[in-house]
C-alpha cells in the first residue's frame, strides 16, 4: 500500500470512528443521564459490582486474538474463521463458569445478584463475535460499517433501557440496555459485512495467530484486572452507593477517552501494523498520536476538572454530587492516557506480545500495592492510587519506546509541551469566570466559550503543530466526504 493511499485510509478511518464513537458515546452518555434520575445509586451499584465481572470476561472474549488477526499482514479467510471458532468454544466455556460462579459472588458482596449475573453474562460470546467482525473491519480500514451498527445498537438499547427503568424494574433496565445493545451490534453486523463465519478450523492458523493473541490476551486481562480491582475493593469494603459514585465521577472522562484517544488508537494500530518494518515511520506515527490526541484531550480534561460541580449538579442533580470529587481525580487519569496509547501501540504493532506481558505484570503489580494500602485509608484515597499509577506507567512505558523506536522520554515531553502551555493558559481563564459568575447554567456556558478561544488562541500563538495537524485532517476529512 502506498504512502499516500494508507494516508487516505486513515484520514477515511478516523472520520467514520469518531462519527461512530461521538454518535454512540452520545446517545449513550444521554441515556445514562436519564437512567441516573430514574434509579437511585444503590440500584446503579449493583449492577456496577457485576460489570466487574462481566468487564474480566469480555477481556478474555474480545482482547487478543481479533488483533492477532490485525497484526498479521496475511490473514486470509481461514484463519478468520479458525479464530471465530477458537473464541466461540472459548467464550462459551467462559459463560459457563460465569453462570456457576454467580451465586459465590452475590455471597462475596453481600447483595443478590445471581440473576443479573447470569443474564448480564450472555453478553460474553456476542463480544466474542463481535472482536473477529471488528478485526475484519480494522484489517480492511472499513470502519463505515462499525459506525451504523453501533449506531442502530445504541439508539434501540437506549430506548429498551430507559422504557424498562419507567416501568419501575430497577436494576434490570441497566442490564436491558447492555445486552440489547451487544445483540444489536453483532446482527447488524452479520448482515452488513462481507465477511461471514464459516465451520473452518485449520490448525496452521491457529499455531500462527494464537500465541500472539494469548499474550495480548493475558496483557490486557491484567490491566482491566487491575482497573477493575477498584471496583470491586470499592463494592466490597464500602457501600454499593460509593461505588455508584465512584462510577459517575469516572464516566464523563471515560467517555472523551473512548470518543478520542480509543477511536484514534483504533485506526493507528492497523496503520502501524502495515509499517511495522520501517521504524522511522513507525516512530513519526506515534509521535504524530501523541501530539494529536493530547491536544484534543488535555483540554477537556482540564475544562471538566475546573467545572466538575456545576457539570455533576447539572447533569445529574444534587444527589449525585459526591461524584465530583472522583469526577477530578479521573480527569488527571485520563489525561495520561493518550502518553500510554501511543507506546503501547508501537509495542503491539511490532509483534512484542512477550513485553506487552511483562510490562503490565510490573505497572499492575505497583498500583495493586497502592490499592491494598488506600482501602484501609478511604475510597477517596482507592481513586487517589489510580492517579499515582498512571504516571508510573507513562514512564514505564516510555522505556521500552526508546528501545524499540528510539522514541526518547524527552521527545515525548517535547510533544505535549506547548499543548500543556495551552491548557494551563485555558485553564486559569476559565478558574477566573467561574469565580465570577456563580450562575451554574450561565458560568458554565461562558466558561466553555472562554476556554476553547483562549485554548485555540495561544496554540496559534505560540506555533503548536498539533494544532496545524488537526486542522489539516480535518480539512482532509472534509474533502473526503465531497
Amino acid at each position: 500500500m502506498t504512502e499516500n493511499r494508507l494516508e487516505k485510509k486513515v484520514a477515511t478511518g478516523l472520520f467514520w470512528t469518531f462519527a461512530e464513537r461521538i454518535f454512540a458515546q452520545g446517545v449513550s452518555f444521554l441515556v445514562s443521564i436519564l437512567l441516573a434520575r430514574l434509579l437511585l445509586p444503590e440500584e446503579y451499584g449493583a449492577v456496577s459490582m457485576i460489570m466487574v465481572f462481566i468487564a474480566l470476561a469480555n477481556v478474555l472474549a474480545a482482547n487478543g486474538l481479533g488483533e492477532a488477526l490485525i497484526q498479521n499482514k496475511e490473514s486470509s479467510e481461514t484463519d478468520f474463521s479458525t479464530i471465530f471458532i477458537s473464541v466461540l468454544i472459548f467464550t462459551t466455556v467462559l459463560y459457563y463458569i460465569v453462570f456457576s460462579i454467580a451465586p459465590f459472588i452475590s455471597d462475596f458482596y453481600g447483595i443478590d445478584v445471581t440473576d443479573l449475573l447470569r443474564v448480564l453474562a450472555l453478553q460474553i460470546p456476542l463480544t466474542a463475535v463481535n472482536s473477529i467482525q471488528q478485526a475484519y473491519i480494522a484489517k480492511h480500514m472499513i470502519f463505515k460499517k462499525t459506525f451504523w451498527a453501533t449506531s442502530f445498537g445504541t439508539v434501540i438499547s437506549g430506548f429498551l433501557g430507559v422504557g424498562a427503568a419507567l416501568n419501575g424494574v430497577g436494576a434490570w433496565a441497566l442490564v436491558a440496555q447492555y445486552l440489547s445493545n451487544s445483540v444489536i451490534n453483532t446482527c447488524v453486523l452479520l448482515v452488513v459485512l462481507p465477511w461471514h463465519p464459516r465451520l473452518i478450523f485449520d490448525k496452521s492458523s491457529a499455531k500462527k495467530l494464537i500465541p500472539y493473541g494469548w499474550r495480548i490476551m493475558i496483557s490486557s486481562f491484567i490491566n482491566t484486572a487491575f482497573n477493575e480491582a477498584r471496583s470491586l475493593v470499592i463494592g466490597k469494603v464500602y457501600t454499593s452507593a460509593d461505588l455508584a459514585f465512584y462510577q459517575k465521577g469516572n464516566q464523563i472522562p471515560a467517555l472523551v477517552i473512548n470518543n478520542v484517544d480509543t477511536a484514534i488508537g483504533k485506526v493507528v494500530f492497523p496503520a502501524m501494523s502495515l509499517v511495522n518494518d520501517d521504524l522511522v515511520k513507525l516512530k513519526e506515527m506515534a509521535r504524530k498520536f501523541v501530539q494529536m490526541s493530547t491536544f484534543v484531550v488535555f483540554p477537556i480534561m482540564l475544562g471538566l476538572f475546573s467545572t466538575a460541580d456545576k457539570i455533576i449538579i447539572l447533569l445529574l442533580t444534587e444527589k449525585w454530587i459526591s461524584s465530583a470529587f472522583f469526577l477530578r481525580l479521573a480527569c488527571i487519569f485520563y489525561a495520561l492516557q493518550p502518553l500510554q496509547t501511543a507506546d503501547w501501540q508501537i509495542i503491539k504493532a511490532m509483534g512484542r506480545a512477550d513485553l506487552c506481558v511483562r510490562l503490565e505484570t510490573i505497572k499492575k503489580v505497583i498500583g495493586l500495592v497502592l490499592i491494598v494500602i488506600a482501602a484501609f485509608i478511604s475510597v477517596e484515597a482507592v481513586s487517589i492510587s489510580s492517579v499515582i499509577t498512571a504516571m508510573v506507567s507513562v514512564l514505564i512505558n516510555m522505556i521500552p519506546a526508546k528501545k524499540l523506536v528510539d522514541y526518547s522520554i524527552k521527545e515525548h515531553f517535547q510533544d505535549i509541551s506547548r499543548t500543556v502551555i495551552a491548557a494551563v493558559c485555558m485553564i486559569a481563564v476559565v478558574y477566573v469566570v467561574g469565580r465570577v459568575i456563580t450562575s451554574i447554567l450561565l458560568g458554565l456556558m461562558v466558561q466553555i466559550i472562554c476556554g476553547i478561544i483562549v485554548y485555540l488562541g495561544v496554540s496559534k500563538c505560540i506555533k503548536n503543530t498539533a494544532f496545524d495537524e488537526v486542522i489539516d485532517i480535518l480539512i482532509k476529512i472534509v474533502k473526503r466526504r465531497k
